[in-house]
């Protein structure tokens, strides 16, 4: 009988089948995540990537919270408004890794640097706003290499895109502007 044989073959198949249909149906869904970050050549997808990402007004973002929390602690504000502001650059900069990788890898390099000295800056902010003179210290030290680090990115993104991007933090993340207004 070839009927039961079937049957039984099938029944194998079956329990393969739902961990095979979902890898291929995953796999499909993350083929159709293939942005138009990875179409053209490396200056289109590199733009597209900063349009999309947001990657200029993410690094202005990061800027301006380390000049916030230099502000703060100039005016020797309260410990827990300190704590907001190296909060803000600590989960920033954790947004910002989370918009990794980029299509360059020498950028996402650049970035991944920045972004983690800027949360550990941050963090080092957050835990010596009480007045730990040596996290304090430590914390200006990561943001002025966070600041450097970014530079570095910013230089990266308009080599490869062949423009520079606005860092202004009025841009909108998601392409509702000009990232690169203002760049040439």
């Amino acid at each position: 009988m070839v009927w039961p044989a079937r049957r039984s073959g099938g029944r194998r198949l079956a329990r393969l089948g739902a961990p095979v249909v979902a890898l291929v149906l995953g796999a499909a869904a993350l083929a159709g995540c293939a942005g138009q970050e990875q179409s053209g050549d490396p200056a289109q997808q590199v733009a597209t990537w900063v349009t999309q990402g947001g990657g200029g007004s993410s690094v202005g973002n990061l800027e301006v919270e380390a000049r916030n929390i230099d502000l703060a602690l100039s005016r020797h504000d309260r410990p827990a408004a300190i704590r907001e502001v190296c909060a803000l650059l600590s989960n920033d900069a954790q947004t910002g890794i989370g918009n990794l990788p980029t299509p360059d890898q020498e950028l996402t390099t650049d970035l991944d640097n920045a972004y983690l000295a800027g949360t550990a800056a941050g963090d080092d902010c957050y835990k010596g706003a009480d007045g730990d003179a040596a996290l304090l210290a430590r914390s200006a030290s990561e943001r002025t290499r966070m600041v450097a680090l970014l530079g570095v990115a910013v230089q990266r993104m308009t080599t490869v895109s062949g423009r520079t991007p606005t860092t202004d933090t009025t841009v909108p993340p998601t392409g509702g502007g000009d990232p690169f207004a203002g760049g040439t």
